[in-house]
């Protein structure tokens, strides 16, 4: 049986959001250990968005966009990249990547919430189940007290996840909003008006900025990184993915990216993983299935 074309363009797209994404989680820490968080993510999207302009004239593409359309690309890029990605960065100072990555691994719960409370959409009983465990999992992982010790490690976990918040309503805003049908042209405006109200951040909060050339080696490839895998491969992706298949599947891209995110900051910057991580991290992760199976919970019959 052959494989449409299709079938194999959403299987890719996965595969960005699933092993990529988690892979930003290393790229921003390290970056934000030399540059100031939203420097980072305004270079990052605006660079990315350049990028993918020209991507989309050299295959033809027409970037004309309606007045109504850059409205909405630009409340888009204001919930993903601006709050949602930009003070996810800045947390990045407080907080380790594998944890924020845990933290964040909880967002189909928070689509789930959103959705019943927005578009009055049913919960089942496998939902409900994934909800109990996602909090508990949520609870096992920040309640841990060598975490909650170390300075600004709650205002980090919190505005994390109100950050969370913001993502989760912009994937179930996008999946029903007026935008440019081509994927790449939809991210490219995305990224232009989030990477330009990051800079406007930037400025208001009197970051220092300097040039490439003065930027340590592991920055610079880092940067390099964050522009071409993370924002133009992976969020073209995440782009094309929610006007193919239901945000709650595109969420589920939490169930890949801790585990590379926890490995990553293990192996290259010596982060702890503690026996309650581990296990908070089961129980989330195992809740994010119950929230995303289709599979139908009925009792067993006594006896049967």
């Amino acid at each position: 049986m052959s494989v449409s074309r299709k079938t194999i363009s959403i299987l890719l797209a996965f595969f960005a959001i699933y092993v990529i994404w988690g892979s930003t989680y290393l790229l921003n820490k390290i970056a934000v250990s030399e540059l100031p968080p939203f420097k980072i993510a305004a270079i990052r999207f605006i660079t990315a968005s350049g990028i993918i302009f020209l991507i989309a004239k050299f295959l033809k593409q027409d970037i004309s966009i309606s007045v109504k359309q850059i409205k909405n690309t630009a409340i888009a890029g204001f919930l993903f990249l601006t709050f949602g990605n930009g003070v996810v960065v800045w947390a990045l100072k407080f907080v380790d990547s594998g944890f924020a990555a845990l933290e964040i691994s909880a967002q189909p719960l928070v689509v789930l919430i959103l959705m019943r409370i927005i578009q009055k959409k049913k919960i089942s009983t496998m939902s409900y189940i994934g909800v109990v465990l996602g909090f508990i999992g949520i609870y096992l992982l920040v309640s841990q007290k060598q975490l909650i010790s170390q300075e600004n490690q709650i205002v980090g976990i919190i505005m994390i996840f109100i950050c969370m918040i913001s993502w989760a309503y912009g994937s179930i805003f996008v999946g029903k909003a007026d935008l440019p049908k081509n994927s790449f042209v939809n991210t490219a405006y995305q990224m232009l008006f989030g990477g330009l109200m990051l800079l406007f951040l930037s400025f208001c909060f009197g970051e220092n900025w300097s040039l490439p050339t003065s930027w340590s080696t592991d920055v610079q490839w880092a940067l390099v990184g964050l522009v071409i895998f993370g924002s133009t491969i992976a969020f073209t992706a995440f782009n094309y993915l929610l006007k193919e298949v239901s945000p709650e599947k595109v969420a589920t891209s939490t169930y890949v990216n801790p585990i590379i995110a926890l490995l990553l900051g293990w192996y290259v910057l010596n982060e702890k993983i503690t026996l309650q991580s581990v296990i908070a991290a089961t129980v989330l992760l195992t809740g994010v299935y119950f929230i995303n199976t289709k599979r139908k919970f009925k009792p067993r019959s006594i006896g049967r």
